[in-house]
């Protein structure tokens, strides 16, 4: 590995905030996007913003991360989602860690702030969310759990006292669907485990998660924002618990 830092973004038709995206990477040596083959602008925003273009088929979070990692030969990695902006105060640490980073380091965990409906969220869970997001890719593993991923470090990390910006919903709908899928795929996980589910299951879940989410982890702070997010995140438990136990929704048809 050479010295330097890669700014690596996996893409699929992120158009919406990729150049705001890209742009925030401008202090990386180079800037890598892996897309998989988006229908969008995407590949000719990142083009335009002089980022390495390769395009890969998707085959789960780890199985990108472990071609788009093939193609970095620096010694650092600044990983972010294709809704993230790095903001100056991040990329300045980022740069300063760098040059006085000990030789066994292997990462770093910003903060990041995510907005929701309104506002960044300050609590609810939500805030500081450190994400090991700054790293030696010789010193990393990436590990997948459902449809979520994230890296783990191979030796001694750091954190950084600075934030990425984080825009994951462009609005009710979006977040709904994902609730959608989310709660299919923890369904699935539950019904390979051999774990229950049904109403009751569902209820009580669903009620211990709008709690955790409004009154443990304060998210009556959040204002509104807090109390969507809580009966949200509810309606996400209740939703995973009743599917374990999907019914045949009338097939085949021939019921007298």
């Amino acid at each position: 590995m050479k010295s330097g830092i890669t700014g690596l973004v996996l893409t699929y038709n992120g158009g919406r905030l990729l150049d705001k995206c890209l742009a925030s990477l401008a202090f990386c040596d180079r800037v890598l996007v892996v897309d998989s083959f988006s229908t969008d602008s995407t590949v000719e925003i990142a083009r335009n913003r002089g980022a390495d273009v390769l395009q890969n088929p998707w085959h789960g979070p780890a199985a990108q991360f472990e071609f788009a990692l093939a193609q970095i030969d620096t010694e650092w990695v600044v990983s972010l989602d294709q809704d993230e902006i790095c903001t100056p105060a991040l990329s300045q640490a980022v740069q300063k860690t760098v040059r006085t980073a000990p030789a066994g380091l292997a990462g770093c965990y910003p903060r990041r702030r995510n907005w929701y409906h309104d506002r960044f969220m300050k609590h609810s869970g939500w805030y500081p969310d450190r994400l090991l997001r700054v790293f030696r890719p010789a010193l990393m593993q990436v590990h997948v759990s459902g449809a979520h991923y994230s890296f783990h470090p191979q030796g001694p990390t750091q954190n950084i006292d600075a934030d990425i910006l984080h825009y994951p919903y462009e609005s009710f709908f979006q977040h709904l669907e994902k609730i959608n899928a989310y709660a299919q795929q923890g369904a699935d996980d539950l019904r390979r485990k051999g774990k229950k589910g049904g109403i009751a299951a569902g209820m009580a879940h669903g009620f211990a998660r709008f709690f955790k989410l409004y009154v443990i982890q304060r998210g009556m702070l959040d204002g509104r924002a807090g109390f969507i997010n809580a009966t949200h995140g509810a309606f996400y438990a209740y939703l995973k618990y009743v599917r374990v136990q999907e019914g045949d929704w009338g097939a085949p048809y021939d019921h007298s």
